[in-house]
Parts: C-alpha cells; structure tokens; sequence
C-alpha cells in the first residue's frame, strides 16, 4: 500500500527555518564589495533590512523584495499561501503597500503531481488577492526539492518609511503575532501536532502583517521589522545594531502560541534554533530562570512572523490600537530599548 505524499519529506528544513544561520550570513557578506549605491537607494543591504527601497520622486519610492522557501507543511495550498503571506510581509515591514508580485517556484516535477504543484501556486494567489495584488508573472524550474515564494514590489512615501533602524532609548517594544511557528512546526513534521495546533498555526502563518503601513504613518514609531528566520533575539538584535542601542524583553509579557513551550520541552526544537544561538548567543543574557525550551522559543525561527515596532511610550496605546483593528489580538509589549552596546537582556 503506497504511504500518502508528504510535502516535508522533501525538505531538509522548512520555511524561514531554511534561512543560512546568522553568523555564517555574516561571514559570507563581510567581504561583499558595496557595488553602485545610488543617492535614490534610500535602504540596501547596510542594516540587514526587510526590502530594499528607491526613491523615483517626493512621494514614491519602490519597496523590492524576494522570499522563498521548501516546504513547512504538508498541505500544499496551505504551503502556497504561508509562503506568499512571508514574502509580501516585508514590503508591510517597511511601511509600505504591496503593488504586484512575480511568482518563484522550483519544483521536482517528476516527483510531485501537477495537481500538488496546482494547489501551491493557489494557495499563493490566495493571499495575493487578499492584499489585493496581482501576481504578473514569475520565474520556474526543475528542482530536487519544492520551493515557493515571491519577489514582492511595493511602494511607500519615503516619509513614511520604516528601518530596523532608529530605535531610541526609552522605547517600547510592541510584538504583533506570538512565537512558536518553528517549533510547532517541528511537532508537525515529526506526526506530534494536534489538529488545534495545526489551525493556530496557520491562522498565525497566514495572517497579513497589514498594520504596517498604518504604523509607517506614525511619527512615533521609530523602528520595524518582521520576525522571520533569526527568531525573536536575532531580529531584535539587527534593530539594535542598527540603531546603536541595547534592548530588554519581558519574558512573561511575551505572547507564546498555545503549547509551544510544552511541546518544545518535549523535544520538538529546529536545528534552525539551535543555529542561531550560536551566531549571536554572545551578545545575549538570559536568566537561570529561563531553561533550554525558553531559549528554544526566543530563537525560534518565526515563518511569516509578526512585527516587530519600536517606539515613543505614548505612542503605545495607539500602536496597539492599529494592531487590534486589524485582527492582531495577541499584540504585546514586550520590553524596551535602553543605552548600551548592541544586545539583548531577557528578565
């Protein structure tokens, strides 16, 4: 009796948990040479942003970015439609509107029906459509293993524009979506997440970070990012370095999906996770309190995370209240940024 097709069981890593771990992306670009960086190019590859952004007048500036991953899930619409979701977020997270998108796929065609690959490509015109873009081609080859994403355009005022950089002391920090994507995942890959799991997962993973553009408005918002690949410390970090500051977390403010921590101290941790505390454990102090679960969810690689926002104390209630608005219920503050040399300290 053939054994039903598993998306997972081509993927060596899924979603932002593919992302090549922070310290070796680090060593790989240090030698990068800068290349043409034009007046116009107002956001390259200097802070590790979310998009690069070129200024065209007063007004406009064109937000490119490109995403793309194998498989997180076995589903292949629900694949499709985390991926598209990811990939337009960045554009979100620089304040800007999705325009269109170009489609990425590289698929093992003689091993996937036409019918899975179909489902994907839906899945991704799903979410498309609900942030009301059209995807206006694309690129496709032959490959060992699926993957799926977008190259994703968008534009922005330039005066509404958002950096991970430009964090200040005194703000507060504001998380949009709650942490456990990776290691839900893991549970999922390994038989072990339950059909509730699975739906706060995809409801989580699905969910367009649409606040940004609205927060992009707000002169109190000083800095935003998503949380993708190098979990809640590593994206945290990037702010802070960017922006010459320290940060705190809360640790019991933070917004966990239901059963994360459980499920990670049972064992259910990426590699990913444990990746990325080696590039930058260094520059992180944790509490004795905190056990090797926590550290697991504070590194956890968030697929189409949430946002993360930096800013003014009294712009808090008014950060929060755009979250809400939009559907983000579990948005938290979650600590705040202080003087110091870049880094992270958990209470």
């Amino acid at each position: 009796m053939d054994l039903p097709l598993r998306l997972t069981q081509f993927s060596h890593g899924g979603g932002c948990g593919c992302k090549i771990a922070p310290g070796v992306l680090e060593k790989i670009l240090a030698k990068s040479a800068p290349g043409l960086v034009p007046k116009q190019l107002l956001v390259g590859i200097e802070t590790a942003d979310d998009a690069a952004v070129y200024q065209v007048n007063d007004t406009q500036a064109i937000v490119a970015t490109t995403d793309f991953f194998m498989p997180i899930v076995d589903d292949p619409f629900d694949f499709g439609a985390i991926a598209a979701t990811n990939a337009i977020s960045d554009v979100y997270a620089m304040g800007g509107h999705p325009l269109f998108a170009l489609a990425l796929v590289g698929m093992p065609v003689d091993k996937l029906p036409v019918e899975t690959i179909r489902r994907i490509l839906e899945g991704g015109e799903s979410v498309c459509a609900r942030a009301g873009i059209p995807i206006a081609g694309g690129h496709t080859i032959d490959s060992v293993e699926p993957i799926y994403g977008l190259v994703a355009i968008g534009l922005v005022d330039p005066r509404n524009l958002k950096r991970n950089a430009g964090a200040k002391p005194g703000d507060k920090l504001v998380l949009g979506k709650p942490l456990g994507v990776g290691i839900f995942s893991a549970a999922l890959k390994a038989g072990k997440l339950g059909a509730d799991g699975y739906r706060a997962m995809i409801e989580s993973t699905t969910k367009l970070n649409t606040p940004g553009p609205k927060l992009g408005k707000l002169d109190g918002v000083h800095a935003l990012t998503d949380v993708t690949g190098f979990g809640l410390l590593g994206h945290l970090l990037e702010i802070c370095k960017g922006s010459a500051v320290a940060a705190r977390l809360d640790w019991n403010a933070l917004p966990i999906l239901p059963d994360a921590l459980e499920l990670a101290r049972a064992g259910f941790t990426t590699g990913a996770s444990r990746r990325n505390f080696a590039g930058y454990g260094d520059k992180v102090a944790l509490p004795p309190s905190i056990d090797e679960a926590g550290k697991a969810l504070l590194t956890d690689p968030q697929t189409s995370g949430g946002l993360l926002v930096s800013c003014r104390p009294e712009a808090v209630p008014e950060v929060l209240r755009i979250f809400a608005e939009e559907g983000f219920n579990r948005a938290a503050v979650i600590g705040e940024i202080s003087t110091g040399e870049p880094s992270v300290r958990v209470d």
